[in-house]
């Protein structure tokens, strides 16, 4: 591909006082360096810096040779990647408009423009019979008797915030007739998990309410989930488009869950494994390999149902796939701002596509 044809890329964050701005810098400076390999002009700037009517901007470059970050005026880009941050950045007002600018521009690209809300992925997903039956069963958490109602069908749940990141918030309930305390509550928090135990629904409500606080939760039907020496593991896989704009799987990792961890996230205790090894494992030779082909397939059709219901142009998110212990596969999770992965060759592929997928977006504007 000749020079000139390649898009200029700028990524998108937010600024910082103390250090011009903020993100992962080790992100950064991996797709800064694999754009430039890549023969990419491919810079850094902030949401304030971003002027859409000017002919430059102000970013921001890595020098590797000095590992320091440096300021300088940079032709305003084709493609936009956002990696604004977090959510509460998302939603100040000067960000907000400036994303709904970016949108409405006549010449820039941008793709993954928003966050998602676990309730609206659940919703969408549920819309579309493709993608339904990957769905647990999900509702808003709104009050004791809709929680009851809930426990009646399903005495494992999970609580989760509507807008959680990296496991913070989650709980899991589980209801046993046969004891007295027959409530019993797993909260997670920074360090473990801590467990509360009730014999009446009423005290149970209170309990979570005070452990909610402001944050808006869904409840969903707990799956149970293969395990590996009695700790469950899950899927994360990334999707990403790639060089012809279609929906392709660029790496399946496995997650296995802590000892003393509700979920599967490495912060918390988790490992990482190969899921093929795992999946081999317990299902045996032959069935493995075909559970993983139907964790694929689920992951793709998921993300084009995903983008549907998100109305926007998306490039790329990870989720969080689900083996139970029948080998069905269950969605619970998928995020806009995938982390990056551990697995050196997912890594490395998972950066090249970013780059791929801009220059098709940049041939295909308008």
């Amino acid at each position: 591909m000749e020079q000139e044809q390649l898009p200029i890329v700028a990524i998108l964050t937010i600024d910082d006082d103390n250090e011009y701005f903020r993100g992962n810098r080790e992100n950064f400076t991996d797709l800064l360096l694999t754009g430039k390999e890549l023969g990419f002009n491919v810079y850094i700037v902030t949401v304030k810096d971003l002027k859409l009517n000017a002919k430059r901007v102000i970013g921001y470059n890595y020098v590797p040779e000095s590992n320091v970050w440096q300021q300088g005026w940079f032709p305003l880009p084709h493609v936009i990647y956002n990696r604004i941050p977090l959510r509460e950045d998302e939603m100040q007002p000067s960000v907000s408009n400036k994303i709904k600018s970016i949108l409405a521009h006549p010449t820039i690209r941008m793709f993954n423009p928003y966050f998602f809300n676990k309730w609206n992925l659940f919703e969408w997903l549920k819309k579309s019979k493709t993608t339904k039956p990957y769905i647990p069963s999900t509702r808003k958490l709104t009050t004791s008797a809709s929680l009851g109602k809930m426990l009646n069908r399903h005495p494992y749940v999970y609580l989760k915030p509507e807008t959680g990141k990296a496991g913070m918030g989650i709980m899991t309930l589980r209801v046993n007739q046969t004891k007295t305390l027959k409530f019993r509550l797993k909260i997670q928090d920074k360090k473990g998990s801590t467990s509360y135990k009730s014999a009446h629904i009423n005290k149970l409500w209170s309990r979570i309410r005070k452990q909610a606080g402001q944050s808006h939760y869904i409840i969903q039907q707990g799956i149970s989930l293969a395990a590996v020496n009695r700790r469950p593991f899950d899927l994360r896989v990334l999707v990403q488009k790639n060089q012809m704009g279609v929906w392709d799987i660029t790496g399946v990792g496995a997650r296995i869950a802590g000892v003393l961890s509700i979920t599967t996230h490495v912060p918390r205790g988790g490992s990482i494994d190969d899921p093929e090894k795992l999946l081999t494992s317990i299902f045996g030779e032959e069935q493995a390999p075909q559970i993983m082909n139907r964790a694929r397939n689920a992951s793709l059709v998921i993300a084009r149902q995903v983008e549907r219901g998100s109305g926007h142009t998306l490039g790329e998110m990870s989720m969080d796939l689900g083996v139970d212990a029948s080998g069905g596969i269950w969605f619970f999770e998928a995020n806009a701002k995938p982390m990056k992965f551990d697995e050196p060759h997912i890594r490395r592929r998972s950066l090249e596509r970013i780059f791929q997928y801009s220059t098709y977006l940049a041939k295909n504007s308008g």
